[in-house]
């Protein structure tokens, strides 16, 4: 039987407060990558519980400081302050979304050799203080502009502090990520879905 969103929420409350989580143990030297999968149409509801966890959150009774990186926003901020929105907006005129798509790849660093310098790794490493968990939304969001997999294949190989949870409109299932309810993402198997 399926989890309603509330009882998953549950789950997720209880998995980001144990010690096993915020210690990265029972993993198997694996990096904490977590993936809290749910149904889009629920995208409100998952917006409002983090909104509601990261102000319930107090460094000092919890003992981490949760983080909550919106990467549709940190994208728009940087295409904002290049300038390319009204470049991209002709591309969307005259090109398919994979052109566009390439492009904005290309300005995030998505394909450096160097995961270092992949954009949104940048920007989290640059910002997150050393006690946190790291929450990443709008994937969706971003999507088909930017893939999931890709962000957590970068970040993986560079961001190793602390656990990273990805709140995905769609399903993982310990193997594929399909965002959306429409395409299958991509392979995917080393982050541990929260049920």
């Amino acid at each position: 039987m399926k989890k309603t969103i509330e009882e998953r929420f549950k789950a997720l409350d209880q998995t980001i407060k144990s010690e096993d989580f915020l210690t990265n143990r029972g993993l198997g030297n694996e990096v904490g990558y977590y993936i809290f999968d749910y149904d889009p149409k629920d995208e409100l509801l998952v917006r409002e519980h983090v909104d509601y966890l990261e102000n319930q959150n107090s460094s000092v009774v919890d003992g981490f400081t949760l983080q909550v990186f919106n990467l549709y926003k940190i994208m728009m901020e940087l295409l904002e302050s290049k300038k390319y929105l009204n470049i991209i907006s002709q591309w969307e005129k005259k090109h398919d979304i994979m052109f566009v798509a390439t492009r904005i790849n290309r300005l995030l660093k998505m394909e450096e050799f160097d995961d270092s310098e992949m954009y949104f790794t940048d920007y989290i490493m640059h910002r997150v203080e050393s006690n946190s968990v790291v929450i990443l939304t709008g994937i969706g969001e971003i999507y088909p502009l930017v893939r999931a997999h890709s962000i957590l294949n970068k970040m993986h190989l560079v961001y190793t502090k602390r656990p990273v949870i990805m709140m995905y409109p769609g399903e993982y299932d310990r193997l594929r990520l399909t965002i959306l309810d429409t395409n299958r993402d991509a392979n995917y198997y080393r982050a541990f879905r929260i049920n």
